[in-house]
């Protein structure tokens, strides 16, 4: 049996919906001990006082909230979570790099190459560009190795991470054009973060469904830029995202035109085949990617709460194109979860530790 030396890690920004993620998350994980969890507006509060849904895990009296201090966390854990917003964790990922931490930040930071790319979708100068190629884009399916290595990773959207994955692999393989690609994404509101804001309270949200960010949501930089890196072209897609009254899931189906177009029941055929192995190539070890077969389609809530994500796909005869779904958690494949399976890759842990 394999022994693994124990990673003291720390969440700067533990009280929003994805810092409480990595709490659930890192206090029942086998090789990390959580040692330190920040927030300004907690601080000096315990997480049983803060999440009683943990106040029975041995260190939830004991550990408090404290208020943000680089310093402070390089001298309490090696790897540090920033859950905060963007241009707000660049800020303290600077000085824990320099103090010797490694980051995973799950702002968006840190995603994009271009800092002008960034502040066309951000609206502001990039807080640390000095830092962006240094960076490594935390989609373990499609840059583990790179992960492994990495002294500062940048946890993807979870919008992006829906699109992304069931995407890359044909675009690498020629199977799909570069162009004309469709996303509609539907979103649980947990993916707005936790704010009190008025559209997003629940009498607003309830039995509404709505789209928003339309026709530049912010994600669409870090989707465009994978794309274009798996594509070797540069691609520009369509991205509609709508916000739907769940807790937490995303649901996203892309309409992509295939390289060889197919007008009978041989050609369909043919690309099915085709289709069938590059997923199950690409994917079909993948500890947290099911491939569905038969009638299946993606469904939230086989998803929620896990590290999982479904694809499926269907090609439609008669505008021939192809069909692609799939179904991720907002807080834990679209965010913490991930966050830590790339913890676990860099620390060398079994990637599924914590995690199933």
């Amino acid at each position: 049996m394999t022994t693994f030396q124990t990673k003291k890690v720390a969440i700067v920004g533990a009280s929003g919906y994805s810092g409480e993620e990595l709490v659930r998350l890192l206090l029942s994980h086998p090789h990390a001990e959580l040692t330190a969890v920040t927030s300004r507006q907690y601080a000096g509060q315990s997480l049983a006082q803060i999440f009683p849904k943990f106040a029975n895990h041995p260190r939830a009296k004991e550990l408090r909230f404290s208020e943000p201090k680089a310093e402070l966390l390089a001298k309490q854990a090696q790897i540090v979570f920033l859950a905060l917003p963007h241009g707000v964790a660049a800020e303290f990922a600077v000085p824990l790099l320099q103090l010797g931490c490694q980051v995973i930040d799950l702002s968006a930071d840190f995603r994009l190459k271009n800092a002008a790319v960034y502040k066309d979708f951000y609206t502001h100068d990039h807080p640390a560009p000095q830092l962006l190629a240094q960076a490594v884009y935390g989609l373990p399916e499609v840059h583990r190795a790179e992960i492994k290595n990495a002294s500062l990773v940048a946890s993807p959207g979870c919008y992006p991470t829906s699109v992304l994955i069931p995407t890359i692999p044909l675009l690498k393989a020629g199977l799909i054009k570069p162009t004309g690609i469709i996303a509609d994404s539907l979103s649980g509101v947990s993916g707005t973060g936790r704010k009190v804001e008025p559209e997003f309270l629940f009498v607003e949200c309830n039995e509404s469904v709505r789209p928003y960010g339309v026709p530049k949501h912010r994600h669409l930089s870090e989707i465009e830029q994978e794309l274009s890196l798996a594509a070797d072209t540069q691609v520009t897609i369509q991205f509609t995202p709508h916000l739907i009254p769940i807790n937490r899931g995303i649901l996203s189906t892309l309409y992509l035109a295939p390289t060889n177009h197919f007008s009978d029941t041989a050609g369909m055929n043919s690309l099915a085949e085709q289709l069938t192995s590059c997923y199950s190539q690409t994917y079909g070890n993948e500890p947290f990617i099911r491939l569905l077969e038969g009638k299946s389609l993606p469904d939230t809530k086989n998803v929620a709460g896990t590290n999982v994500i479904e694809i499926a796909w269907r090609l439609d005869q008669r505008p021939g194109r192809l069909v692609v779904m799939s179904a991720v958690d907002i807080l834990v494949k679209g965010a913490s979860g991930q966050a830590v399976q790339c913890l676990n890759l860099m620390c060398g842990f079994p990637e599924t530790a914590g995690l199933v």
